[in-house]
């Protein structure tokens, strides 16, 4: 995975391409899978373009707190959680919940997801 961070001047359009298909995998406890190639666990990118996540912050968010929470909720997607239906959603936004609630746990934030309200 990548995460490449952009600011408002040097904005590119990024062609949409299909989610990587889900591969269904049975590891014994331990056991950890090898790729074939070395970019078989290459999860795809994030592309934020931070000015503007700067721009839509409210006065009492953190700029920080708010770049986490859309790096999660983009790593998500990369994973194959989408939120095009409720019950998509309602699993995306477990498990969104469960990685920030494991960072707040560890940075003593209060750090929610982004798709809370989107149901």
């Amino acid at each position: 995975m990548s995460l490449v961070l952009r600011n408002l001047q040097r904005v590119v359009p990024i062609r949409r391409v299909p989610l990587r298909k889900k591969i269904d995998i049975n590891l014994k406890a331990g056991e950890i899978p090898q790729p074939d190639f070395p970019d078989d666990y290459n999860l795809g990118d994030i592309f934020l373009g931070v000015e503007y996540i700067f721009q839509q912050c409210k006065e009492n968010e953190d700029y920080y707190d708010i770049l986490t929470v859309t790096i999660t909720h983009g790593l998500c997607h990369l994973l194959g959680f989408t939120h095009d239906t409720e019950a998509e959603w309602q699993k995306m936004f477990q498990k969104e919940k469960q990685v920030l609630e494991e960072l707040n746990q560890h940075m003593g934030t209060r750090l929610q997801p982004l798709s809370r309200d989107l149901f």
